[in-house]
């Protein structure tokens, strides 16, 4: 998917929320509510193509990005991060993890709910090792931009 495209999708959800599978309690909602407290949910869905386990920590309020939250938000958030973890290390023994947010078209974001991923990170799989940066550090990904020169 191009960024143009990301933006295009990101513009639409902005014009149409009802559209916003990420929205707790949302009837398309894919995915499963594993954990809540009062202010977040962990959603995960075991038939996208992440690796198992793999989930977001989502705000129930509309919250568009990760500087939008509350700090009552932000403070729910770590509490269900906690718990997150404790429910991954007792029913999947991960041996890391990869958590992250993405904010904006740009930066990854798809949909305009902020969301916290929550990723198990596996000894066995192919990229162990390689962290949420490791991308971000190619070659190819490193430019010069005019920003920087300035």
């Amino acid at each position: 998917m191009t960024l143009e495209e990301k933006q295009k999708g990101w513009n639409d959800y902005l014009e149409h929320p009802d559209t916003n599978g990420l929205m707790y309690d949302h009837p398309e909602q894919r995915g499963k509510v594993v954990l809540e407290n009062e202010l977040c949910f962990f959603l995960q869905d075991e038939e996208s193509d992440v690796l198992q386990g793999s989930g977001m920590i989502i705000p129930k309020n509309y919250r568009p990005t990760l500087f939008d939250l509350t700090l009552e938000d932000f403070i729910a958030t770590h509490d269900l991060l906690h718990k997150v973890k404790a429910h991954l290390d007792e029913t999947l023994k991960p041996d890391g993890y990869c958590v992250g947010w993405n904010v904006l078209p740009v930066g990854g974001q798809h949909v305009p709910q902020a969301h916290l991923h929550v990723i198990p990170r596996f000894a066995d799989e192919p990229y162990a090792g390689h962290g949420i940066r490791y991308w971000l550090k190619q070659k190819d990904n490193l430019r010069s931009s005019k920003r920087m020169q300035q």
